[in-house]
């Protein structure tokens, strides 16, 4: 990212593309949370009311976050936090939108506001958020660029 970064400067990212059922259970394994929303069909239906298993908000949390570290560098990343808008479920496939929404230079690093949004393949919004990111002054080029 440059440090000339203007307001409205926009990036987005395919963060996956049909999420399987196997990718939400190994989130499971991956982060301890065995809840049956995530795993157990027949709880999902008879229990739950609900049409299906679905995935764990922080997996689209962190699955979202790609766009911040792709983009500025993990280490570049000050905060970052969401709001989960909808349910993301098995076979969906995730896009998510950074937006550059405020700029502050000083002499030795500029300070960027971000919003964050994720919409899935009918362009519905399940995810929300925002972050502040950090860059150094003798940090060179964008990522992507």
């Amino acid at each position: 990212m440059r440090a000339d970064a203007v307001v409205g400067e926009t990036r987005e990212l395919r963060l996956v593309e049909g999420l399987s059922r196997t990718q939400i259970v190994q989130y499971a394994g991956a982060s301890g949370d065995f809840n049956p929303l995530h795993h157990d069909e027949m709880f999902v239906r008879e229990t739950a009311g609900m049409p299906g298993i679905f995935a764990h908000g922080m997996l689209t949390m962190g699955m979202t976050g790609r766009i911040l570290t792709d983009w500025f560098g993990a280490e570049s990343i000050l905060e970052y936090g969401a709001r989960f808008a909808a349910q993301v479920w098995p076979g969906d496939t995730l896009t998510a939108t950074a937006t550059v929404d405020d700029v502050r230079a000083g002499a030795d690093a500029t300070e960027l506001d971000l919003t964050v949004t994720t919409v899935n393949q009918r362009s519905e919004v399940v995810l929300t958020g925002s972050a502040k990111v950090r860059l150094d002054s003798d940090r060179s080029g964008n990522r992507w660029e």
